[in-house]
């Protein structure tokens, strides 16, 4: 195994819609998709639950997130702060 390997961690931008828990915050993330026979578009959304380490996004705010390690059993996403230059 090679130091080259890189892993691919997937981002999402959402919005906030509970900051409620402490260094936690549940972002809704909006998809759009395509029925596979009719091809009519039609939108998907699914919560995250996103650690906070600052308790800086409250309710309303729109966030950046990637996926970490996991951090307990739901959260395994870490928001992205601007202007952050930690390993991305």
């Amino acid at each position: 195994m090679t130091k080259d390997n890189k892993v691919t961690k997937r981002r999402f931008q959402g919005v906030v819609v509970s900051d409620k828990m402490d260094k936690t915050i549940v972002v809704k993330v909006n998809r759009v998709r395509v029925h596979a026979i009719y091809k009519k578009r039609y939108t998907t959304s699914k919560k995250y639950k996103v650690h906070d380490e600052a308790n800086r996004y409250k309710t309303g705010d729109v966030v950046d997130f990637m996926e970490c390690r996991p951090l307990s059993k739901d959260k395994k996403w870490r928001v992205i702060y601007p202007g952050d230059k930690e390993k991305q």
